[in-house]
């Protein structure tokens, strides 16, 4: 099927719509560093996937899902893509030269194995999460130079995966907590976030941030989950938009069920001297 079969007759490929990702002021200042969280406008997926939905496992047109991928990265000015079949779970992969996963001839992104966390020093890579309801928390080292991208949904919250991610980065690459920015992507706010089965599901821990009978502030869990890990209060920024309430902007399981999924990527911008 040819890209211009799946655009609507008033869209052109050559004038998309313009891409207007979410950016976060705490990141904006770092040197190379390129973010962004991606709503549903600017990509040529037709409903229920519209528009810019990168997921190709949702029933999605691929060529359309290619075609979003590539905005995606012409926008953020990296020479790739890379990304994992997300699993809800806590596995976290360090992509160096040695573990770059080979080129899928049939999308402009790599593919690891099964993750939820991603983590990288490499320079011209962006590494991609997507999200629909769940958060993309993007974790930066400007001192040491990495950066992490970690799909973290309810179940990610229950197995810590921040603070896991926070452990490896303190580890493997030396950084220290104090020195480490987050940001929150958009995500379930808690005006939204109703768990009827909270008492199997959440653990205690998490009552404290219950409001009124069943819903829960994840956005405030993934703040003290990553003050918990050492990171300073003034390092955290926290969305101020819940997708659910925010559909025609975003994408949200909840609230669609069948629909698309958001980019949320970060990375480093190949230095000019860069070999």
């Amino acid at each position: 099927m040819s890209l211009m079969s799946v655009l609507s007759p008033s869209t052109s490929a050559s004038v998309p719509k313009s891409l207007s990702p979410t950016v976060f002021p705490i990141l904006g200042a770092i040197p190379s560093l390129v973010h962004g969280v991606f709503g549903r406008d600017g990509g040529v997926s037709r409903p229920p996937y519209d528009s810019l939905n990168v997921a190709w496992t949702n029933g999605d047109q691929p060529v359309a899902v290619r075609e979003n991928l590539r905005r995606v990265k012409d926008w953020l000015g990296v020479d790739e893509l890379l990304a994992a079949p997300q699993i809800h779970g806590d596995t976290i992969h360090i992509i160096d030269e040695a573990s770059l996963p080979p080129v899928d001839p049939h999308l402009p992104v790599r593919i690891t194995a099964p993750a939820d966390a991603l983590v990288t020093r490499l320079r011209g890579v962006g590494l991609l999460i997507k999200v629909a309801d769940c958060q993309a928390v993007f974790m930066v080292d400007p001192v040491r130079q990495v950066v992490a991208n970690v799909h973290c949904g309810w179940r990610g919250s229950v197995q810590g995966i921040l603070g896991k991610v926070v452990a490896l980065l303190e580890r493997r690459f030396q950084s220290r907590p104090v020195d480490l920015l987050a940001t929150i992507s958009p995500s379930l706010g808690p005006c939204c976030a109703e768990f009827r089965n909270y008492h199997r599901e959440l653990p205690p821990s998490f009552l404290p941030f219950k409001i009124g009978d069943n819903h829960f502030d994840f956005w405030a869990i993934s703040r003290w989950q990553l003050e918990q890990a050492g990171l300073r209060p003034e390092h955290i920024e926290v969305p101020t938009h819940c997708t659910v309430c925010g559909a025609d902007r975003f994408f949200s399981y909840r609230a669609a069920r069948v629909t698309g999924r958001m980019a949320a990527v970060v990375g480093w911008r190949r230095s000019p001297w860069a070999e």
